[in-house]
């Protein structure tokens, strides 16, 4: 899976943000259990998902805010 930018994060809806940090976090949580027990074929991609969450929750900070602010 490649790296997702913010540009294409902006263009969907705060409910599909969601599912995929839902995804991304159980991910990470999975990798966190591969690392522990010496058997992650891909150490990179720990660092991959923990950027794409702080990319998600970033965008939905500013849609948070931009709605705030429309009001």
């Amino acid at each position: 899976m490649a790296t997702v930018k913010a540009e294409e994060l902006r263009a969907k809806t705060p409910d599909e943000l969601k599912t995929q940090l839902v995804d991304l976090k159980k991910e990470q949580f999975n990798l966190r259990f591969q690392i522990a027990g010496g058997q992650n074929e891909n150490p990179a991609r720990a660092r991959i998902v923990r950027r794409e969450i702080a990319r998600i929750k970033t965008v939905l900070g500013q849609q948070a805010s931009a709605e705030n602010a429309a009001k």
